[in-house]
């Protein structure tokens, strides 16, 4: 059994992009994420890395690779995260400046969160906003 209470996030979404390393610096410059992990292949392809924003991950990654994850991807479309931010406002500046393609700016929605919306370089629609989901109740193990 997994012991839940520890720090590292129980999901993680997984990306493929064409240019993994042009994806990573939008999404450390642009959205705010941390690097924490880069694995390459000789030739230079991300084979994984890992972004941490707050308590949550995202793992990413090149096409082309020849994995059995980059076949089981082969043709998938765009994926949508969401990412709870404290200020959603600087937030979609910092994407902004940093030529993000901005879908939807700042907006108050009717269930209180305020978010925008912005798409990477690799098609994926990222969603940025005060709305914090509540998870289930984590217990240590025990």
């Amino acid at each position: 059994m997994t012991d839940l209470s520890t720090a590292s996030p129980t999901i993680s979404p997984a990306l493929l992009y064409d240019d993994a390393k042009a994806a990573i610096v939008q999404l450390t410059e642009a959205f705010g994420f941390t690097r924490t992990a880069l694995y390459e292949s000789e030739d230079g392809a991300v084979l994984h890395a890992e972004l941490v924003y707050g308590n949550g991950m995202v793992m990413v990654g090149s096409r082309g690779t020849g994995g059995v994850f980059d076949h089981a991807m082969a043709g998938a479309g765009p994926a949508a995260v969401y990412v709870v931010v404290e200020d959603t406002d600087a937030h979609h500046r910092r994407a902004r400046e940093n030529g993000a393609e901005i879908l939807m700016p700042p907006t108050d929605q009717e269930y209180g969160s305020r978010d925008y919306m912005a798409r990477d370089v690799g098609g994926n629609i990222w969603s940025f906003g005060t709305y914090a989901p509540k998870g289930p109740e984590v217990t240590a193990a025990g």
